[in-house]
């Protein structure tokens, strides 16, 4: 008797951004991002993820390099489509590069990469990430036109923006997930591995986790938030039991 097939595992990138922040609040090197990172790969976690900002309000240029020594947990680099950042990621050649949109007065990321809008001018940044076997992803909301926009420029990797999800409440969030979970499966059908991420929670995460089609989670804020209650360690293996139940 043939067993039904079961979705893949999903992966948890933390994103450590944020224990940065609270260093560089106070100058010093305490706390560093580098034991953070430790604790993740102790924590369950699959994967290391931090944002190299232009102002660099939360990961320094130099906490990149120590990072990558201090754990063998892939390294995902978001990033805007700069000349600068570009350079940046080849010289330390991440696992992966998440490219963003910034803004310098925004607090966080408060929305999608326009990929479409945005072709003429990703297309080459995109080129030359590849080519040094660095897997791209375009951080995107969950829209068709930004799907076919990373299928033309080749982005093996999409990752939905769930801000709106995570801030949505009854049949607002129950229309927000089913959009999530179709353009997963619409990202999947063509070839592309879908990611999400943005403002997910212990009491949001798991009707995320359990879309089959996604592969892997990225949080961090939250995360970095119930450490202080709980320490990091516990505040990570809540998030992946959670997960894990959901699949």
């Amino acid at each position: 008797m043939n067993q039904p097939s079961r979705p893949h595992p999903l992966r948890l990138g933390v994103n450590i951004d944020h224990v940065a922040t609270i260093r560089n609040a106070r100058g010093g090197d305490h706390p560093d991002p580098v034991r953070a990172a430790e604790i993740v790969a102790g924590a369950g976690g699959s994967g290391i993820t931090c944002h190299l900002r232009e102002d660099r309000r939360h990961i320094r240029d130099d906490d990149l390099a120590r990072i990558q020594d201090a754990t063998l947990l892939p390294l995902n680099l978001e990033m805007a489509a700069t000349d600068e950042m570009l350079e940046i990621a080849l010289r330390h050649k991440p696992h992966a590069a998440c490219i963003v949109p910034e803004r310098r007065e925004e607090r966080t990321t408060e929305g999608g990469l326009d990929a479409a809008g945005l072709h003429n001018r990703l297309a080459p940044v995109v080129g030359r990430l590849s080519d040094a076997g660095i897997r791209v992803s375009l951080f995107i909301a969950p829209e068709p036109r930004q799907i076919e926009a990373a299928m033309r420029l080749g982005a093996p990797v999409v990752e939905f923006h769930t801000g709106e999800y995570a801030h949505a409440e009854g049949d607002e969030r129950v229309r927000e997930l089913a959009r999530i979970a179709e353009m997963a499966a619409l990202a999947a059908k063509n070839g592309i591995e879908p990611h999400a991420g943005h403002g997910l929670t212990y009491e949001n995460v798991q009707p995320v986790a359990a879309i089959p089609q996604l592969a892997e989670l990225n949080i961090g804020h939250y995360l970095v938030g119930e450490a202080i209650f709980c320490g990091l360690e516990a505040s990570i293996r809540r998030m992946r039991e959670l997960m894990d139940e959901a699949r």
